[in-house]
Order: C-alpha cells, then sequence, then structure tokens
C-alpha cells in the first residue's frame, strides 16, 4: 500500500510553518510505524517498543502502532479478497480416484476453474471413510485456496461411529453449496445366484456369515447402507473395507466379494455393462439412469432410504466474501445444461444450495444418521 501527498505551499508565514512541521512530523511517524510493524510481524514485541523509543515515542504512539498494524492486516486482507483467486486452488477428495467422490468432484473442480480463471489441482487423500482427506482440509488455511469435497460419509456418518474423529464437521468448516445427490445400488457379482433382493435375502439367510460385501471403508456410507439392509432384512454379512469406492467396484467385478450397496456414479457403466448385477436402489424413488431396477423400499423394506450428497467445504474461518463468491458460481455450474448431462450421464441429481441450506441439510443429516448408527451399536474405535 503507497499513499501519496503532493502539496505545493506558498509563503503565507506561521501557518506554512506550522504545516511544514506537520507533514515531517507525519513522515517520520508513518516511517516509524512501519518499522513497527515489520517488528511485531517478528517474534520480538520488545523490538518493537525499543523502535518507538529510539524516535522519541512512548506507550501512547505504541497502542497508535498496533492500531495502525491492525489497519495494515485489514487492508492486506480486503486486497487479497478482492484478488480472489490469484493464484490455483487445491480441491482434496477424500477419496481415491475412480470413484464417485472423485469422479463428481474432478467434474465439479474443471467447471468451477473455468469460470474462476484458476487451475483447480485435485488431490486424492484416501482412507478411513475419507475422514483422512477431511481431516487435512479441515486443517488448511483458511484463505479459500484449499476446498474439500465433503460427502454423507464424512460430514453426516463419521462423526457417528468415530469416537475419536479429528474435525468437527460443524465447526472445522463452513458449507458452500450442495453439488449433487446420487442413489446407492445394491449389486452383485454375476456369479451369485441371486437375480434379485428377494433371492438375495433367502441366500443370506440360507447361509448366514458366508457372503461378503464390501464397502469404501469403514464408516464410509456404503458401509453403512449395507448395514441397515442387514437390520432390515434379518441377514448376516461379512464386512471387507476398501479403501474408496473404485477399489470396492474392482472387488465385486473380480468376485473377491459378493455384494456391494454402492454409489451410482461408481456402478452405473459396470451395471449397464454386466460386468456386476444391479438388484435395486436405496433411494424412495427410481433412478432415471436404471429406470427398470426397483427400490429396495418397493420391495418390501417400507422408508428404507440410502443416498450419498457431495457438496464443497471450506475451512472454518475463510472470509465470507470468499464463501459467497464460490457459492454464486456453484449455484451458476449446477444450473448449466453441461453440469446437469454430466451428472445425469453418472446417475447423480444436480442439486445446489445456500450455505445457511447447506448447513441445515448438514445438521439434519448428523441426527439422522447419529441414530442409525446408535441403533446398529456401529463404533469403529
Amino acid at each position: 500500500m503507497r499513499v501519496t501527498l503532493n502539496l505545493t505551499l506558498r509563503s503565507c508565514g506561521p501557518a506554512t510553518d506550522l504545516l511544514g512541521n506537520s507533514i515531517q512530523s507525519g513522515k517520520r511517524l508513518a516511517a516509524t510505524a512501519l518499522k513497527f510493524c515489520r517488528c511485531m510481524a517478528g517474534p520480538s514485541e520488545d523490538r518493537a517498543r525499543t523502535v518507538l523509543r529510539s524516535e522519541g515515542l512512548g506507550k501512547v504512539c505504541f497502542a497508535l502502532g498496533l492500531v495502525f498494524c491492525q489497519f495494515l492486516v485489514m487492508a492486506s486482507t480486503a486486497q487479497a479478497q478482492s484478488d480472489y483467486p490469484n493464484k490455483p486452488i487445491r480441491m482434496i477428495v477424500g477419496f481415491p480416484p475412480g470413484g464417485s467422490t472423485d469422479i463428481i468432484g474432478r467434474v465439479v473442480a474443471t467447471k468451477l476453474g473455468e469460470r474462476l480463471g484458476q487451475k483447480i489441482i485435485v488431490e486424492n487423500r484416501a482412507g478411513a471413510g475419507g475422514t483422512i482427506g477431511a481431516d487435512a482440509a479441515a486443517k488448511a488455511a483458511p484463505d479459500g485456496y484449499t476446498l474439500t469435497i465433503g460427502t454423507t460419509s464424512t460430514h453426516a456418518v463419521a462423526p457417528g461411529v468415530y469416537s475419536k474423529l479429528a474435525y468437527d464437521p460443524i465447526k472445522s468448516f463452513v458449507p458452500v453449496s450442495l453439488v449433487a445427490v446420487t442413489p446407492y445400488l445394491l449389486v452383485v457379482n454375476p456369479k451369485v445366484e441371486a437375480q434379485n433382493l428377494k433371492d438375495f435375502v433367502a441366500l443370506a439367510k440360507r447361509e448366514p456369515g458366508k457372503m461378503n460385501f464390501a464397502s469404501a471403508g469403514n464408516g464410509s456410507t456404503t458401509h453403512l447402507s449395507m448395514e441397515m439392509l442387514k437390520g432390515a432384512a434379518g441377514i448376516d454379512l461379512q464386512h471387507v473395507p476398501y479403501k474408496g469406492n473404485a477399489q470396492a467396484d474392482l472387488a465385486i467385478i473380480g468376485n473377491e466379494v459378493q455384494a456391494l450397496f454402492g454409489s451410482m456414479p461408481a456402478l452405473l457403466q459396470n451395471a449397464k455393462a454386466g460386468k456386476v448385477r444391479a438388484l435395486a436402489v436405496g433411494t424412495a424413488q427410481r433412478s432415471p439412469a436404471l429406470p427398470e431396477v426397483p427400490t429396495v423400499a418397493e420391495l418390501g423394506y417400507p422408508g428404507f432410504e440410502a443416498s450419498l450428497w457431495l457438496g464443497v467445504f471450506v475451512p472454518a474461518g475463510t472470509p465470507k466474501p470468499i464463501i459467497d463468491r464460490l457459492n454464486k458460481t456453484l449455484v451458476e455450474i449446477v444450473a448449466t445444461d453441461d453440469f446437469k448431462t454430466l451428472m445425469e450421464r453418472n446417475g447423480a441429481d444436480p442439486i445446489s444450495n445456500s450455505p445457511e441450506q447447506f448447513a441445515a441439510m448438514l445438521r439434519a443429516g448428523l441426527d439422522r444418521y447419529g441414530k442409525v448408527v446408535k441403533t446398529l451399536g456401529l463404533r469403529l474405535d
């Protein structure tokens, strides 16, 4: 920040002298203040006091110096916000490449980067049902240059199944906007005898504990969805956790596991190609992507619902102007025909909302899944 003051002084006696002295004093004070701020920015407050004493200034100026430094910080922050973004942005995805969160996250990163005029780099930090990536995002600087794709798993389910979660889904983040909701799809390997959900339940009851199922990780929504079905149908299956949807998908295609209640984007093409057999969808209504596949609810389990929402979060403390700009841009992106087509191609519903609406949705999800986790008695640590 540079302030230039140009004055032309005409001879007018004592008034001219007084004004000239004031300007010189002002220059001196400004120079001293800059020295002071440099010291305050460093490790030693004593050095800052020494600067003031050496310039013949006392306690009052020390207090004024603090105010001046605060003003400079505020001005610098405002300038940074008005220029946002002026460098590449990082988007943390808590699951490996190829899974539903990664697929949708990369679409969002590409579209958002195009509109903001900066590249958005996707960083996959997989493990522990997405909580490793969420924790990394929570600890990032709240400057708008770290975003994360939060999901039902990382922000609504994990707090119920992990007693020592390293982040708080409410306090550690600010929700920016929802971007999509995807149905969960119950599939089996084609070698499994079951042709429909009724057959699947009958087979599991005939051979309790023999069949196993994959998930995207302990505490993930894929894990919880199957646990919900187990409870509703009264069946016993063995859980095999993987590091993400992509690995779980490969496991069921390779017949390492027999079943998976996974997210639609990661499974849709494999289901259409016959690499897995779709038995039911977890949402209340059938999915337009697979209209021939019935819902779990209509097959004898009323009220059953399993889906995955995905949205953009930033670390708590991120300036509101940045949050507002990101929200406005995301809402515009989700409304475009191009984005809708990309989501529908992957079996996802494009949905956006305001930060306040997203926050209310998150609180409702925490309450709902917290009750489910408690009822099922799930605890992962």
